[in-house]
């Protein structure tokens, strides 16, 4: 795997600063080489990037994108933890999650968004298990929260 911070540079990609908590919980915990990270959402410079429920006021495709910025603040999160994207063995589990009207069915293909950002990241470290759920609500009208589990480097 080559470096997750080169290859996200050659993507045109920057990670962002890191938000602090909204709640009483902090963004990562770490458990022997297991990181789990709290879920994010689709926000950047502390302010809100997709809003609303896709179906309604966004679509898939600006839905995806949503999912991208989600899975940017993480990976913001993970180098926050731990000191480089490089401590990264591979990808374990991503729940997303799709602020949705009802009976919305395309959630995996929002959830690609993360899915697609974390492959061309890690390459195939970070193929993963994963959820893709759509739901009536997110926190501050969020298009996308997407949450992830990695494994890291002994």
């Amino acid at each position: 795997m080559s470096n997750p911070e080169v290859k996200l540079a050659e993507l045109g990609l920057k990670l962002p600063a890191t938000a602090a908590a909204a709640g009483n919980y902090v963004p990562t915990v770490r458990s022997g080489n297991i990181l789990y990270c709290s879920g994010t959402i689709s926000i950047q410079d502390g302010k809100m990037t997709h809003e609303g429920q896709v179906g309604k006021e966004q679509t898939v495709a600006t839905a995806y994108e949503s999912a991208r910025v989600c899975t940017l603040n993480t990976l913001a999160n993970i180098k926050a933890a731990v000191g480089s994207l490089d401590q990264v063995a591979r990808v374990v589990m991503v729940n997303g999650f799709v602020n949705a009207v009802s009976g919305f069915a395309d959630s995996p293909a929002v959830i690609n968004g993360a899915s697609d950002l974390l492959v061309g990241v890690f390459g195939d470290a970070g193929k993963h298990a994963r959820a893709a759920v759509a739901v009536a609500g997110l926190p501050r009208n969020s298009t996308v929260e997407v949450q992830i589990v990695v494994e890291l480097k002994s």
